[in-house]
């Protein structure tokens, strides 16, 4: 018979992600990554590009938004000056929402700073069909920094 072995979790600080990002995703009782994010965090945070496959539930949002959040809000070559940096199109409406509220999630504690103004929270603004669209043009005039839509 072969015995059974268990791989230890890997949590997020231990995969390199920024302190903010972490406190935030244990606020929201997720403490240690999926395989999917356990390979490609290490990568993404390097700055390599990636293609990752995973059934649905498996971490796929957190495996690309993390990377992306901790890299645009630790660039010191471009500030986040509320022009977006980041862009995420995803194919429908709720997956949309969905990915929005992942990564505002995430982004609880993270600031956007630029030469001589206050920081201010990291803005994440979401952009699909069916709602009006006077709001959504309000969102992206008001600063931007990642854009979730479809």
């Amino acid at each position: 018979m072969t015995p059974l072995t268990t791989h230890p979790q890997i949590t997020f600080a231990q995969l390199g992600v920024r302190e903010e990002i972490v406190r935030a995703l244990t606020e929201q009782g997720i403490e240690h990554a999926f395989a999917i994010q356990e390979l490609t965090l290490p990568l993404a945070l390097s700055g390599n590009d990636l293609i990752g496959q995973a059934r649905t539930g498996m971490g796929k949002t957190f495996a690309f938004g993390v990377p992306l959040l901790q890299r645009i809000t630790t660039d010191t070559t471009r500030q986040l000056s509320g022009i977006p940096r980041a862009l995420v199109v995803v194919p429908t409406r709720e997956l949309c929402i969905q990915v929005f509220e992942d990564l505002t999630g995430a982004a609880k504690y993270l600031t956007a700073e630029s030469d001589g103004a206050p920081s201010r929270p990291l803005s994440v603004v979401s952009i699909y069909g069916g709602r009006p669209y006077e709001p959504q043009i309000e969102s992206l005039r008001a600063g931007a920094d990642v854009v979730v839509g479809t």
